[in-house]
């Protein structure tokens, strides 16, 4: 059996990436295992521990820091989040391909640490579009509104680190295209 491949999936902040990343994860030809990230933050009334998130204290958190216990690590929000290294390396050696969901800003450090990784970004239809649905989903907090698209515009601009850029005007579109760059990646991989 051969390692796993990884696969990073980034994307401007809410742009999709979630209901693409679920449309992947259930793709049987991908065969690919969810990473699950770290964060300080509470759940959310729907998140489930270790399915979503695994849920620590800021203390826990700053010891795997100390510890290099992340392939990347951020803040968000007052709320740190990162991508476990030893869950990572377990699945790749295990012949598993990965799917890491990370914040744009996260992909240098992922790709110092796993060079090999296929990293896609996920670019809005257009920003004025990005700015409608971000209005739509947090319209009854203008600041969270403007930190959005501030975050946004600057993760756009980091569309440049990734291997692969996909438009996500067409959810099914852009899935088709990074399954047939992941099917080429998995035959080389063997």
């Amino acid at each position: 059996m051969g390692k796993g491949l990884v696969v990073i999936l980034s994307g401007a902040s809410s742009v999709g990436k979630g209901p693409l990343r679920e449309r992947l994860l259930a793709d049987k030809d991908l065969n690919l295992s969810y990473s699950i990230s770290m964060t300080t933050r509470q759940p959310k009334a729907n998140e489930v521990e270790g399915k979503d998130y695994f849920f620590v204290s800021h203390r826990d958190f700053a010891e795997a820091v100390k510890n290099r216990e992340f392939l990347e690590y951020t803040e968000f929000n007052g709320y740190y989040y990162g991508t476990p290294r030893k869950q990572v390396e377990d699945l790749v050696v295990d012949g598993k391909n990965v799917l890491i969901e990370v914040e744009a800003q996260g992909v240098g450090a992922l790709k110092l640490n796993l060079p090999e990784a296929v990293a896609f970004f996920v670019m809005p239809e257009s920003f004025e579009e990005l700015e409608k649905q971000i209005q739509e989903l947090y319209h009854d907090d203008q600041a969270s509104v403007e930190r959005r698209l501030n975050k946004a515009k600057m993760e756009m601009e980091l569309a440049a680190l990734f291997n692969h850029v996909v438009s996500n005007n067409d959810p099914e579109q852009s899935e088709k295209q990074i399954k047939e760059v992941l099917l080429k990646e998995m035959e080389k991989n063997r």
